[in-house]
């Protein structure tokens, strides 16, 4: 792990190399929760575990600022998984290793946590210090966001105080974020018949080399999605030559776009298939050559025994797979070069009698999200699976009058001499849930640039962790009066 000590802001990046050497995958970050905990109580802080696991710690205001609002800083816990094929970390019990490349803190092969580690750390480290000026503080940690937004679908009312919230997980310096996209999940389980074998070689196909990223800020760039390309590449050799479908595994997370899935097939000839498959290859990398240079689909002999889908299981996953909705669906029409609406083809996984997929569908717009849900059940209900839409989350409605907003602008435009670009973001921070109980809440999101999140490209800027922090501050010390 990197010698972070010499970063400044200092406390910030002492709390964050803290975080890194505690796992907290999603759905794992008990540990980190409870280390937080213990450090606020050696503090001499209030805190609390609301009933599904969040973390509410409150520090008193600052001598002189008794009289400012109270202010929510919130960040999540938890951090997405994601690793190299050839990675051997384990992010349940290894902690992140961290590596400094110039202006950039990025790990080994793994997703960083920066997303929402710093914003974490941000908060932390404004509970430790002495010297900011600032009202009264609540800071909410969150669980599960990266999972399912646990933590703020049981967020309740009354356990908050504050009038204006400060999200931390932004991932652009220089943006602040007034409103998001809702989001839900579409589940889909496909049944299938099987039986014996007819041809005679056992292969597996096999596409890798993807860069991925989050399904929502990085849906627009025109990645490739591992699992649309390795339906689209069953379908091209089915009408080539004869082939048997015995697997089709990719992807791992919902919220990121898979960067590799294979495929366990039977074929007659292992040499004409290798020929075929060599030609796909050069067609994905010309379609894809600036998203997706280092794009590889490859075959292998296997040595795998079991049966086979029937003839007519195999063309109703193939061309279902093909057929369903991913990508950019709408790009918004009230502001530039926001995407609107999006689905992606996260996971699929296939058992002996059915093979489950896994979407995630975002937009800015209720209506439009639920036609692409329509879209998205149509194809795979014709197809005879079961659907059963889950997690539905909603938008954060922008407001172009909030109060937080028109600050924070005003003091980025005070400390940095330029002009900040107010955002709506494709992606699902909770502040959509948090109005549910605290409707009134005037809430914001900013953060540092980090490139990649949900992949294991992930980096953070160093330079614009310390503008944000200097941000922050500034934020915290010019909030309104009561």
């Amino acid at each position: 792990m990197a010698d972070l000590s010499s970063l400044q802001p200092a406390p910030l990046w002492q709390f964050f190399q803290t975080i890194c050497s505690i796992p907290h995958p999603s759905k794992h970050e008990e540990a980190l929760a409870t280390w937080i905990c213990q450090w606020a109580t050696e503090q001499q802080l209030d805190w609390q575990r609301d009933t599904v696991g969040n973390v509410i710690i409150r520090k008193p205001p600052s001598a002189g600022c008794e009289h400012l609002q109270t202010t929510v800083l919130q960040a999540h816990i938890d951090m997405v998984p994601q690793k190299g094929v050839t990675s051997r970390h384990n992010f349940e019990i290894d902690p992140i290793e961290t590596i400094i490349d110039g202006d950039w803190l990025k790990a080994n092969d793994t997703t960083l946590g920066s997303d929402n580690g710093i914003g974490m750390a941000s908060c932390l480290a404004v509970l430790a210090s002495d010297d900011l000026a600032h009202g009264p503080i609540e800071v909410l940690l969150t669980i599960d966001e990266e999972a399912g937004m646990t933590g703020a679908f049981g967020l309740e009312a009354g356990l908050l105080s504050g009038s204006i919230l400060i999200n931390t997980d932004s991932e652009q310096e220089g943006e602040i974020y007034m409103g998001c996209a809702g989001g839900i999940d579409a589940n889909i389980k496909l049944a299938i018949e099987r039986q014996a074998a007819k041809l005679p070689v056992a292969a597996t196909i096999t596409i890798g080399g993807l860069r991925g990223g989050h399904s929502g800020v990085d849906i627009h760039l025109g990645r490739g999605n591992a699992n649309k390309l390795l339906a689209r590449t069953l379908l091209q050799l089915q009408h080539q030559q004869a082939i048997e479908l015995v697997s089709f595994d990719g992807g791992s997370l919902r919220n990121a776009i898979p960067r590799d899935a294979k495929a366990v097939i039977r074929c007659a000839d292992l040499a004409v298939l290798a020929e075929q498959v060599a030609i796909l290859q050069s067609c994905y990398r010309n379609e894809l050559s600036v998203s997706e240079p280092n794009l590889t689909l490859t075959v292998e002999a296997s040595d795998n025994q079991q049966q086979v889908l029937t003839n007519a299981s195999q063309q109703t996953f193939v061309q279902a797979m093909v057929a369903t909705v991913n990508g950019v669906m709408a790009m918004s029409q009230q502001i530039d070069g926001v995407t609107e609406t999006s689905s992606n083809l996260g996971v699929v996984t296939t058992a002996d009698d059915h093979i489950n997929v896994l979407c995630l569908i975002r937009s800015l717009i209720d209506s439009a999200r639920l036609h692409t849900e329509q879209a998205i059940a149509s194809c795979w209900q014709l197809a005879g699976a079961t659907v059963e839409m889950s997690g539905c989350y909603p938008g954060w409605a922008p407001n172009p009058e909030s109060p937080v907003m028109a600050l924070v602008d005003k003091v980025y435009r005070a400390n940095f001499s330029d002009e900040p670009k107010i955002m709506v973001i494709h992606a699902g921070l909770e502040c959509g849930l948090f109005k549910n109980a605290y409707p009134d809440m005037d809430m914001v999101s900013i953060g540092p640039t980090i490139k990649f999140p949900h992949s294991p490209d992930e980096k953070v800027q160093i330079s614009s962790v310390g503008n944000y922090w200097t941000l922050l501050t500034e934020i915290l010390k010019s909030i309104p009066a009561k």
